[in-house]
């Protein structure tokens, strides 16, 4: 049975009060103002006071309008009908398509039972070298892209996502810019990938609720297409707008700020979503990268501070272009031992070698005089930095590996580079010629 409470105690910003009874923490209500009927979840439980974010805010409601418990948390409809449509924050259509209202499943589950799962054994090819070669991305992998502001995450993403060899892409937006989602979507449209994709997305003149359900009903979603067999790769820009709408409301809610300012439970709330990376034993996969911005580009920020203890490594975009020093995929190791022989040894060697022409580069900074092995260094490092760093560059696996043997028979002698005999002897493009 639906309660209906006729009288609100309080009205904060987006958040308002009523004393009621059987209320669950997550349940979606009914405000119905003067102007409509708009969405409400519960987002606290004091004895009988239940405080609730309105998605479509504070503005226009009244102590005397109606409020009417609907018995339910948040849900969003799941068909295969989904592919190909955009939604915003609350599920409800951005493309001006049919509202879905079929097959409803709850959003914010718990995460998949370990005795589920298997150990990550396959890898998601991109045809980006800094990601396919260096730092493979993995089946059930949570990994985060650490970035600041104006660095080009977002068309690394939109790159991903027509590229990554996976049978779904859901993308979930969080604070986006008008022009961004724009850009999503004529991307994935032009690209031929909006057909296999999923949209969520909220931009920055939205509710601030509907910010904090774009990865639950991403991850909800998500969880039901790998259960049908599915590998899902979801796309999230940027869990540091998801972070600072916990904040605002949490601001609201006068509740006691840990560190920034930030609610103290950030670290489960961030848990919580990267937890649902899986790859079932007996279906398919989800696999989650996520952006997260650093204010000041500090990595010591409560956001990107917290993500790094829950995820398996990070990429780290700098200066467009993915860093090979402090970027890490720690499941690399499952997959790349089984793609080709070189993979492992030209990984190694070439960032050695690039670790080199960095040093080379101080060296010619401070005036020192390059010597003949600095002078190849230099070379190396333009075109590893070229031919591999550049995002632009978009090339298969093994012809990443070959490249990577042009740019050192093109700069070093075979006993130069540090690799093993059998392997120079076998690739090296004179040996092969």
């Amino acid at each position: 049975m639906k309660k209906v409470y006729s009288r609100i105690e309080s009205i904060t910003g987006n958040v308002i009060t009523v004393r009621a009874e059987d209320v669950q923490y997550g349940e979606l209500a009914q405000v119905s103002t003067r102007f409509g009927i708009s969405l409400a979840e519960v987002i606290r439980l004091a004895d009988d006071e239940v405080s609730l974010q309105v998605f479509a805010g504070g503005r226009g409601i009244s102590t005397g309008d109606e409020v009417r418990f609907l018995g339910h948390p948040m849900q969003v409809s799941f068909t295969d009908s989904l592919q190909g449509r955009i939604f915003n924050g609350a599920g409800e259509p951005r493309d001006k398509g049919p509202e879905l209202s079929e097959n409803l499943i709850p959003i914010g589950g718990p995460s998949v039972n370990p005795a589920n799962r298997i150990i990550p054994r396959e890898m998601i090819r991109t045809g980006i070298p800094m990601i396919d070669l260096f730092n493979t991305l993995v089946k059930s992998q949570k990994l985060p892209i650490f970035s600041v502001s104006g660095e080009p995450y977002n068309p690394l993403l939109a790159r991903i996502a027509m590229q990554a060899e996976v049978d779904l892409i859901i993308l979930g937006g969080m604070g986006l810019k008008y022009d961004d989602y724009l850009f999503f979507k004529d991307t994935l449209e032009q690209g031929g990938a909006l057909s296999k994709t999923i949209m969520f997305v909220h931009t920055a003149a939205d509710p601030v609720v509907e910010c904090l359900m774009v990865p639950d009903i991403s991850l909800a979603v998500a969880e039901r297409f790998a259960l049908k067999g599915k590998n899902v790769l979801v796309l999230l820009t940027d869990m540091t707008n998801f972070a600072d709408a916990m904040k605002e409301i949490a601001i609201t809610q006068e509740q006691v700020p840990s560190n920034r300012g930030y609610p103290g439970d950030l670290y489960s709330q961030l848990a919580s979503r990267y937890e649902k990376a899986v790859d079932f034993s007996d279906a398919g996969s989800i696999t989650i990268l996520a952006v997260t911005t650093m204010p000041g580009d500090d990595v010591t920020h409560p956001v990107p501070d917290n993500t790094g203890y829950i995820t398996e490594g990070q990429f780290y975009l700098k200066n467009g272009r993915i860093e090979p020093f402090g970027s890490l995929s720690r499941l690399k190791q499952q997959v790349n031992g089984k793609t080709r022989p070189d993979h492992r040894a030209i990984m190694d060697g070439m960032i050695k070698l690039y670790a080199s022409y960095k040093d080379t580069l101080e060296k010619k900074a401070m005036g020192f005089q390059m010597s003949n092995w600095d002078a190849k260094l230099l070379k190396y490092g333009e075109l590893f930095e070229q031919e591999m760093m550049d995002l632009s560059v978009n090339i298969p696996l093994e012809e990443a590996l070959d490249k990577g043997w042009e740019i050192l028979a093109s700069c070093f002698d075979p006993q130069e580079t540090g690799l093993r005999t059998e392997l120079a002897e076998k690739y090296w493009p004179k040996a092969r010629a």
